[in-house]
């Protein structure tokens, strides 16, 4: 007994350390997009050349991009909320309940206040979005990723996959959105997933450091397959992001508008790329360590073995 529970130890140990790598990784990639993409000329020039790019066929996707985005509000997302914490409530996990609020909560917060207290140098890439200022991250796409994040946790083991599959989409299809529809530059979208996956780090360390003594956790639960799926999908897109952004960069016009129909296609493709691999990368890390943060609870000793066991 005393060997399993310091074993356990040790588990619970390198499951804390890799959310803490987690959380800062994504804390120190958010503040490397922040500086390339906002404060760099270069940055803001291949941000502008995918929201020019943007027009191509917009016509043709304003529905879908209108219901999605029209969807998304604070009253939604007091609702999305609502219904994390009953899902939570129902499995009987208060603890659970209270901390996905507070990842929802928190990554919302933490992107408004960057979003209003950060500021955009004018470069003179973008004169016609110079006065609307700061946009980074995207408040939209926080919506869609923090809830995503915070669905994986409070499911049943049995649903978790499933969620993480939907929850990536989910918050793809609204990062890309807001692309489609000029509401944000890619940054913003990609911004606002890194600090929801950093939040989600802190949320895992939260239960974990408030798990249930009768906690178990179950390598069966881990959906390792689900978690490789989401990684390499991710990473494939991030890599396709590059290429297409590389493409685009290598034009030697001034101004974004000036670009070819051609790479221009590029820059947004490839940005929607890159927005929907990092929302693949982000729910992954919630999946693969789900089942150590909210592991099964084991069942209750009966009288007759509590009984037994203080004989």
């Amino acid at each position: 007994m005393e060997k399993a529970t310091r074993a356990e130890g040790r588990k619970g140990g390198l499951v804390a350390t890799w959310l803490v790598f987690l959380a800062a990784l994504q804390v120190a990639a958010l503040v490397v997009v922040w500086r390339f993409a906002v404060h760099t000329r270069h940055g803001q020039w291949l941000d502008t050349a995918a929201l020019t790019g943007n027009t191509i066929g917009q016509d043709r996707v304003d529905g879908i991009v209108d219901n999605v985005l029209n969807a998304m509000s604070v009253v939604s997302l007091l609702a999305a909320t609502a219904v994390l914490a009953f899902i939570a409530l129902i499995r009987r996990r208060v603890g659970l309940a209270i901390v996905a609020m507070l990842l929802v909560a928190g990554a919302n917060i933490t992107n408004q206040v960057l979003k209003y207290t950060l500021a955009r140098p004018d470069f003179g890439v973008d004169p016609e979005r110079a006065a609307a200022g700061n946009s980074f991250p995207s408040g939209h796409t926080s919506i869609a990723a923090s809830v995503a994040a915070a669905l994986i946790l409070v499911l049943p083991r049995r649903l978790r996959a499933a969620g993480a599959i939907i929850g990536a989409a989910y918050t793809a299809l609204a990062g890309v959105a807001t692309l489609s529809a000029g509401w944000h530059r890619p940054s913003d979208a990609v911004g606002a997933v890194l600090v929801v996956g950093a939040w989600a780090a802190v949320a895992g360390l939260l239960l974990l450091a408030t798990q249930h003594e009768r906690a178990q956790a179950d390598r069966a639960d881990a959906h390792r397959g689900v978690v490789a799926l989401l990684v390499l999908t991710g990473l494939v897109l991030v890599v396709a992001a590059a290429v297409a952004l590389g493409f685009t960069d290598g034009s030697i016009v001034a101004m974004p508008e000036d670009l070819g129909q051609g790479r221009l296609l590029a820059a947004y493709a490839g940005s929607a790329a890159g927005i929907a691999g990092a929302a693949c990368l982000a729910m992954a890390t919630v999946l693969a360590t789900v089942h150590r943060v909210v592991p099964r609870l084991s069942p209750r000793p009966t009288t007759a073995g509590s009984a037994a066991e203080r004989g």
